[in-house]
């Protein structure tokens, strides 16, 4: 008997769990149908990451029964989305007056903790189907040296028919906040029906007049232009400089080997032997090529699905989208890192695979990691629980391994074996001395400048919306820039491995991609100065989040570079050297 009834009220929690998941995905009501109202997270006004949870400020909850909530999606739980129910009796097309439903009275440690929130600007954030509000805690009248509290929420929600389509909330009410006083906290709902369509209601969030600004356009344009310019200038270039080359070498083949001897032989046919000879460290090199392929790919998706499906409109959906995708386009990091060190000569493959697989996870997951140990000791809601650390683990282990073994394995057997236009040495050429300008540690730093000067700009619009309170959705711009930025990249890499080269230095490959990869440095410098002169933002966790993300964001776009850098210009040595004649 008692285990039916057990049965039984399970199956009615279930179903009511079920009723209120369902209208908030689904986004339809009746009239007089329970509407959600979930408390998100608190936290001060200059320091977006640093939130925590809204009852962690003494607040009180309204008296309707608890509704749990769960992390949905895994992007919910890494973002910090902490959705606890507010307790107010919210219905379909129900208007609510003014109405009291809690009190607070203020200890010592309540008015500390409230004096606290004031002093540092913090705010809330909650959701009503989906569609995010915000409030201030509370108001400073520094005139009297006075510090009050909001306490009254007047909710102003638009319908469309069986849809929510706008929602606004005015805060109300300020109470000083002394010893002693007892706060009433109240509410009221006003319903009002809405010409906004449903498919439009995320547009008021959106700030077209900073986004799609005249200088956002201006720099779009530039950095095309500068596109035109550097890819002209580049074959003008490279086209009259090898066309004097080829005449020189076909000059030099006519002469018998007499003159040859006695001639002043100089330029990158002297390197025919060692051009194509594997880099130093050879299995680090093709696995940070494979990640930055699988980066590629994963940008260009991500990018492409978040102009179609407007993904800012769901939270957590780009960050799940994009572990998503990650995962699944392990085999192109597999094939690509397999091959080139298959053709490199390596012999150590599975070690290879091991480390192409787990290089930008691990990275990830360490920095991740170390800035959660911050989190964990100020209790922030941007804490990951150990339950979502064990289904990254899982992800990497039972996804990404195997179909990285996959793609290194089809690489291996379909890519795998050199066919270059030269043969190798078999003792390596002397390095001849030549101008400083000309070493690769010169050329490396100075590869970066073009490249970040396409798209500094962006980096500014792109910072303001992940560190402020913008939503980014110029997508198209995004991709535009993207690209540019890749053509930037392999004319800039194209022109420092000719002249290194012509220099009688066979070490392009390492040169190409650090070169490339060098524009990561520049926008790592650009945050910092971004953190300094336009932020305002405190405190050690905030910090430590902004620089240990920063350097991630940095990273991962120095491998991409890289990788487009080196493909670019492997492309190009391998033609110049398939074109001319080698005895």
């Amino acid at each position: 008997m008692l285990k039916m009834l057990s049965w039984r009220t399970l199956f009615i929690v279930c179903n009511l769990l079920f009723v209120v998941v369902g209208d908030e995905h689904t986004h339809t009501y009746k009239d007089l149908e329970e509407v959600v109202l979930w408390m998100n997270t608190v936290g001060p006004y200059h320091n977006r990451q640093e939130t925590y949870s809204y009852y962690s400020l003494p607040f009180c909850m309204g008296p309707k029964e608890k509704i749990s909530h769960y992390h949905e999606t895994l992007g919910e739980a890494l973002q910090g989305v902490e959705l606890e129910f507010s307790g107010l009796d919210i219905d379909y097309k129900s208007d609510v007056s003014k109405t009291t439903y809690c009190e607070v009275e203020l200890d010592e440690l309540r008015l500390k903790t409230f004096l606290y929130a004031v002093k540092n600007h913090y705010w809330y954030q909650m959701y009503i189907d989906d569609l995010p509000i915000w409030g201030i805690v509370g108001e400073i009248d520094e005139a009297n040296d006075a510090y009050y509290i909001w306490t009254h929420k007047k909710f102003d929600l638009g319908y469309n028919g069986n849809q929510i389509v706008d929602v606004n909330l005015t805060s109300e009410v300020k109470h000083k906040l002394e010893l002693g006083a007892k706060l009433k906290f109240t509410y009221e709902v006003n319903w009002k029906k809405s010409g906004i369509k449903f498919e439009d209601r995320f547009d008021k969030y959106l700030d077209p007049n900073f986004f799609q600004h005249r200088i956002h356009w201006f720099s779009i344009f530039n950095s095309f232009m500068m596109v035109i310019f550097l890819v002209g200038l580049v074959s003008m270039i490279l086209m009259r400089t090898l066309r004097k080359d080829y005449a020189r070498y076909s000059k030099d083949e006519e002469m018998d080997d007499m003159e040859r001897d006695l001639g002043d032989e100089y330029g990158w046919k002297q390197v025919h032997g060692d051009v194509f000879r594997p880099p130093s460290h050879p299995m680090l090199f093709s696995s940070l090529v494979g990640s930055g392929y699988q980066m590629l790919t994963v940008s260009f998706l991500v990018i492409l699905l978040a102009i179609v499906g407007e993904l800012y409109t769901e939270r957590g959906s780009m960050v799940s989208i994009a572990i998503f995708i990650y995962a699944a386009t392990s085999p192109v990091n597999g094939y690509f890192g397999g091959s080139l060190y298959a053709r490199m000569g390596g012999k150590v493959w599975i070690r290879q695979m091991m480390m192409s697989a787990l290089f930008l996870p691990t990275l990830v997951c360490g920095t991740a990691f170390c800035i959660n140990f911050i989190a964990i000791y100020y209790h922030a809601s941007r804490a990951i629980a150990f339950t979502i650390m064990l289904a990254v683990l899982c992800i990497c282990t039972f996804v990404i391994l195997p179909l990285t073994l996959v793609g290194t394995v089809l690489g291996r057997n379909l890519a795998g074996q050199p066919n270059y236009p030269c043969r190798v040495n078999a003792v390596p050429r002397p390095i001849p001395e030549k101008k400083w300008f000309m070493e690769p540690l010169v050329i490396i730093p100075l590869g970066g400048i073009l490249p970040f000067g396409s798209i500094f700009i962006e980096m500014y619009f792109i910072f303001t919306s992940f560190w402020a309170y913008k939503i980014y959705y110029v997508y198209g711009f995004m991709l535009l820039v993207f690209v540019i930025l890749l053509i930037v990249v392999v004319c800039v890499t194209i022109v420092c491995a000719y002249f290194l080269l012509n220099a009688e230095d066979y070490r392009w490959q390492w040169t190409s991609f650090l070169a490339a990869a060098s524009t990561a440095g520049y926008v790592y410098f650009y945050a910092t100065y971004y953190f300094f002169f336009k932020t305002k933002m405190y405190g050690f966790f905030q910090t430590t989040f902004y620089f240990g993300y920063m350097a991630l964001f940095s990273a991962t776009l120095g491998i991409m570079c890289g990788t487009i850098g080196y493909v670019g210009t492997s492309k190009f040595v391998r033609k110049i050297y398939s074109t001319v004649k080698i005895d």
